[in-house]
């Protein structure tokens, strides 16, 4: 009776110890001191860049006022997308010559009076810099100041997250872990060794691993996410056995006959 009833228990304890986690597991940035004390160069591109398919806002300013009336006709065919909405420019001051544009799949916007423009691998400044060359090369403005500003980028986030979402990025300088502190953190049940972030380069779907758990993440080149990145946490395996209706009824099974066994043991001792 006493074998059966120690094998009870141990059964009992190694299903109460599958359910604690090693800190190691769930830590992030562990031993990250080297990279605080000497301090490291951010090396890794943050900046993003105009992809096909991006919608951006144009904004143009100059001197004489009278001469950004050429950009307010409303091109109703080509890239162009019209008067860009209150929503969008929120976040942008004094918008009042801003309009938006969709980058085609050749990488170009058309302005109006200025003609096709290509921004596609550029960032928001390089591109306001080449929109200004061009507006100065066709005689329409001598002292162009253009403002551009991407609109539509957004990251997916999936898997083991509290909240899955699709993010809106309000700035152009975000962070994997900015992204996951919107969904809420890592659940429970995700693996921070175990984040995949998928991106669209150069015609090519590239996977990047990360690891939280380490300081070797600040020099990943998925540390500073790019407009369409996709992130997917994987959840721990073990986690899906637990939730299971089989763990569920062995792990009810065990307790009720954890108690059964206490109750016969004291009434047994009782006896003799």
């Amino acid at each position: 009776m006493k074998k059966s009833t120690t094998l009870l228990l141990a059964l009992v304890a190694l299903l109460m110890m599958s359910s604690c986690v090693s800190t190691k597991k769930i830590v992030y940035f562990q031993d990250p001191n080297e990279v605080v004390n000497q301090g490291e160069k951010i090396l890794q591109q943050y900046e993003m860049r105009l992809k096909p398919a991006d919608q951006v806002l144009v904004k143009v300013t100059c001197s004489e006022p009278d001469l950004l009336s050429i950009f307010a006709q409303d091109v109703m065919m080509g890239t162009a997308g019209g008067y860009a909405s209150s929503q969008s420019i929120s976040s942008t001051n004094n918008m009042t010559n801003a309009y938006g544009y969709t980058v085609s799949n050749e990488g170009f916007i058309t302005l109006p009076a200025v003609g096709r423009v290509e921004v596609a691998g550029l960032t928001s400044d390089e591109a306001g810099h080449r929109i200004e060359e061009c507006i100065i090369a066709a005689n329409l403005i001598k002292d162009p100041e253009v403002t551009v500003r991407l609109l539509n980028a957004r990251v997916a986030v999936l898997g083991a997250v509290k909240a899955p979402q699709v993010v809106n990025l309000t700035s152009e300088r975000n962070t994997v872990l900015d992204i996951l502190s919107r969904c809420g953190d890592i659940a429970d049940t995700g693996l921070r060794q175990k984040i995949t972030l998928y991106r669209e380069e150069n015609g090519q779907r590239k996977k990047y691993p990360i690891d939280l758990t380490t300081a070797d993440v600040f020099n990943s080149p998925a540390y500073y996410v790019q407009q369409n990145d996709l992130i997917y946490v994987e959840p721990n395996k073990s986690q899906t056995v637990k939730s299971s209706a089989f763990y569920t009824f062995l792990s009810a099974g065990a307790s009720i006959i954890s108690v059964v066994s206490a109750i016969v043991t004291i009434v047994m001792v009782a006896i003799k």
